[in-house]
C-alpha cells in the first residue's frame, strides 16, 4: 500500500449493518430520527445508507415509523431474534416446497435445538 492509500474497512456480515441499526433503535426506547441513529451508529456511515436500512427494516416489519413534519422518526418494534425469524420467514416464503425446506431445516438441528423446537411448538 502507498502512502496516501486507505485500507478498505473489512466487510460486514449480511444483515449485521441492519442488526446494528435495531440494537441503537431498541436502546433508543422511543421513536427517533434517522439522523440520531446515524449520529448512535459513527464509523462515518452516509444519511443515505442509514435511511435505506430504516426503510428496508420498515418493509420487513422490523421498525415502525411516523411522519413528523418532512422526516420521519422511527421505532424498533423487533428485536435481533425477530430479525433473524424474518429473515428465515422470507427465505421459506420464496421456496415453492415449504414442506420439503422445514423437514431438511429440522433433520439439519442439533438435538438441543430440536428438542428447543419441539418444546415451542408443544406450547400452542
Amino acid at each position: 500500500m502507498t502512502k496516501g492509500e486507505r485500507e478498505a474497512p473489512p466487510r460486514r456480515r449480511q444483515g449485521e449493518l441492519e442488526a446494528q441499526v435495531l440494537a441503537v433503535l431498541r436502546q433508543a426506547g422511543g421513536a427517533r430520527t434517522a439522523g440520531w441513529v446515524q449520529e448512535r451508529l459513527g464509523g462515518g456511515l452516509a444519511y443515505t445508507t442509514v435511511i435505506t436500512i430504516l426503510t428496508r427494516l420498515h418493509a420487513k416489519g422490523a421498525v415502525s415509523r411516523e411522519r413528523v413534519g418532512r422526516s420521519f422518526e422511527w421505532t424498533a418494534v423487533a428485536d435481533e431474534a425477530g430479525l433473524a425469524a424474518l429473515r428465515m420467514r422470507k427465505v421459506l416464503d420464496g421456496e415453492a416446497d415449504r414442506e420439503a425446506v422445514l423437514a431438511r431445516f429440522v433433520t439439519g438441528l442439533s438435538a438441543h435445538d430440536e428438542r428447543v423446537l419441539r418444546d415451542l411448538l408443544a406450547e400452542d
